[in-house]
């Protein structure tokens, strides 16, 4: 029954193209189109410290129990802002399009 229900809800929660870009008209009957970026764009830097600390926390726990998993994530925690921070740090990239319309 749940596969049923996902079944259905899936298709009709997803959004189109449409969802994903603004428009913006000017006096000079042009729109300039904004795309907005995807969802590990957004969110880079807070998805790649909690990749980083369970990672940690997950070597750390299969090597020294409990004690080596609060270690681990320590360790994965401080690893994983350093290279999402300093090593990589996140650059913004805009782009712009212009349509013009037509008569």
């Amino acid at each position: 029954m749940m596969a049923a229900v996902l079944g259905v809800a899936i298709p009709t929660l997803s959004t189109s193209a449409m969802g994903q870009t603004r428009y913006y008209s000017s006096r000079n009957r042009t729109t300039t189109v904004y795309r907005k970026p995807s969802f590990y764009r957004r969110h880079r830097n807070a998805i790649n410290m909690a990749i980083g600390t369970g990672g940690g926390a997950l070597l750390g726990g299969l090597v020294g129990g409990k004690k080596g998993a609060l270690i681990g994530t320590l360790a994965g925690a401080g690893g994983s802002a350093l290279y999402t921070y300093k090593l990589n740090p996140k650059q913004t990239r805009y782009t712009r399009s212009t349509r013009y319309f037509r008569r």
